[in-house]
This record gives structure tokens, C-alpha cells and sequence, in this order.
């Protein structure tokens, strides 16, 4: 979810789901080190529970980061052991990093020693030259015996080498029953499963097998997929009642950000997905999109938009 799961994306996640686990996107430990470290490690306190997910494969860095998640309220810092862009094979971390469970294991350590919060590692079930279930295994029972207790499983291979980034989402094929098995095979271990999963329908369905489901790009695509979560996976109540519900508490988070000196469209992009399927959605994404760049852009343009798929006669601009 690397440009995608921001400050504001979360925040609006959070209004949908008031019980999932959110992660950051992945922030590099030399961002943290040498960039604005304010800029990545912000997050809203309605955020919680929410996770900071890292790249990188210096232990001493790493561990560095997980103190500052630790020091800024995160409640959970997560290794990137599974993204196959380009730029971070370059880096030297994400998924290439399963080629070398011992480093990965070095780097957990480090990580766990530096501070009181759980350390969990996101991987795929295999790179280029792996090809076997057991190499599945021995990568992740070596990071294990660092004090991983949490393993985020995306359930197709990365080819590193011949596929670009969109197309290793898309491409190698999904083996849910490596992920299930894992499972089966360490079963102290909490095994979560991740990769084209669509509907809560099927989240029930691994939740049979594994301890826990991870969306992302449909949660990202369909959003109201999540207001269902609470009532259908943690029998709770959901945070809100509709669409429109969510718009009247979004409005006031605009107001506040743009005050602070955002832009509209940094907020507004994530949300355009909110009216997926419903009559108007297309008017609504398309006035946002059209409008919502615009420098003098406020909150009354968010009003408009939802003006367009509501067919009220007057949306206000504030709750």
C-alpha cells in the first residue's frame, strides 16, 4: 500500500471500522533516519490500533525505527519482507529479504530488543528460486526463533526478476493451502493470510484455517467493505449506519486539515471508492476528481460532490 495507506486514508478507514488492525504504509528506515520524520511516523489518535510497517535490512536501523514507533504510540512496527518494487530491491529489503531468513532474523532481534511492542513480519510465501513448501518453512521458523510470533503471509510467489510490481499482485498464483498448512505445521505461531481476497465471505472462510484475513487493495477500491467488519468478523456494533454517515463525519477532519494547511485532494482521493456501486458514484468521483486539486478547494466541494450521489438540495459543509 506504499502511497496509499497515509494519514488521512486511515483516518477514513477508521470511521468504516472501529476494530481492524490499520497499517502505515511502508516507510524506509532511511526516510526516518534522514527525511522528515515528523511527516511519517503522524498519525491521528482515532487511528488505534495501528501499525507501522518498515523496509529496510539493517538491523541496527531497524531496531532504531521500532523505538521510535514505540516512542510515538504505535502498537504494533511490522517488517516488509514481501513488496517487490524495484526500489526496494535496491535498498536491499522487502521481498528479496526471504532469500535471507538469518538477516531477517538478525533484524527481528534487533528490532524486539529495542522496544516493548510486537514486532511482526509481512513476506510472501516464496521468491524467484524458492520453490518448495519447505523453504516456506524453514524462513519462517528461523525468524521465529528471533521472537516473531506474527507472520503476514501474501499467498503468491514474487518474481523479482521478469514481472513489475503491478504485475506480481496479479500474476503468480494464489496458493492458500501453503498458508493453511503453515499454520497447521507452527501452530504457536499467529499465521495471518493476505492476497486476493475480496469479501468478508471469504474472510470467514480462511478465518477457519488461519488466526487472521489482511485486505488491501479491495479495502482501498470498495471501502464500505469495511464498515461490515466490526458486525460480521468481531460481532460489534459499526461506527456507521451509512455512506452519508461517514461523509458528515469526514467533514469536520477536512475542515481541520485543510486549516493546518493540506490540500483537499490529499483527503478526498482515498474516499473515492466510498459510493462504489450506488447510483451517482460516477458523479460523485468524477466531481471530486475534476474539483478537489483545485488550490482555493474547501470543504464545500466535498459538500457538492456528495450532493451529486445524495440528490439532496443542499448538502452542508459542515456536521
Amino acid at each position: 500500500m506504499m502511497d496509499w495507506s497515509d494519514h488521512h486514508c486511515r483516518y477514513f478507514w477508521r470511521l468504516l471500522t472501529r476494530q481492524a488492525l490499520l497499517y502505515t504504509e511502508m516507510v524506509t528506515t532511511g526516510a526516518l533516519i534522514h527525511g522528515d520524520r515528523e511527516r511519517f511516523l503522524h498519525f491521528n489518535p482515532e487511528e488505534h490500533p495501528v501499525a507501522l510497517q518498515l523496509g529496510g535490512s539493517e538491523p541496527a536501523d531497524l531496531a532504531r525505527c521500532a523505538r521510535w514507533a514505540r516512542d510515538w504510540g504505535y502498537d504494533e512496527v511490522n517488517l516488509n519482507c514481501g513488496c517487490p518494487s524495484d526500489r526496494v530491491q535496491s535498498g536491499m529489503f522487502g521481498a528479496c529479504l526471504m532469500g535471507q531468513p538469518a538477516l531477517v532474523a538478525d533484524c527481528v532481534r534487533a528490532m524486539r530488543d529495542a522496544c516493548d511492542i510486537p514486532v511482526t513480519v509481512k513476506h510472501r510465501i516464496g521468491i524467484d528460486h524458492m520453490e518448495s513448501y519447505d523453504e516456506l518453512v524453514d524462513f519462517v521458523a528461523t525468524v521465529a526463533e528471533a521472537g516473531c510470533e506474527v507472520f503476514i503471509v501474501h499467498a503468491r510467489k514474487a518474481w523479482l526478476q521478469g514481472l513489475s510490481p503491478r504485475e506480481n499482485r496479479e500474476i503468480p498464483p494464489l496458493n492458500y493451502a501453503w498458508v493453511y498448512q503453515l499454520k497447521r505445521d507452527l501452530p504457536q505461531l499467529s499465521i495471518v493470510i493476505n492476497g486476493g481476497i475480496q469479501t468478508l465471505g471469504q474472510c470467514r472462510e480462511h478465518l477457519q484455517q488461519v488466526d487472521g484475513v489482511m485486505l488491501g487493495r479491495e479495502a482501498y477500491q470498495n471501502p464500505w467493505l469495511l464498515a461490515e467488519v466490526d458486525t460480521q468478523l468481531y460481532g460489534m456494533d459499526k461506527p456507521a449506519a451509512s455512506r452519508d454517515d461517514v461523509i458528515v463525519a469526514l467533514l469536520p477532519y477536512v475542515e481541520q486539515q485543510l486549516a493546518a494547511g493540506a490540500h483537499l485532494n490529499h483527503i478526498t482521493r482515498h474516499i473515492l471508492g466510498l459510493y462504489q456501486g450506488v447510483p451517482g458514484a460516477r458523479k460523485f468521483r468524477r466531481y471530486l476528481s475534476e474539483n478537489a486539486y483545485k488550490k482555493t478547494a474547501g470543504p464545500e466541494v466535498l459538500a457538492a460532490a456528495w450532493q451529486q450521489v445524495t440528490g439532496l438540495a443542499e448538502a452542508p459543509a459542515r456536521a
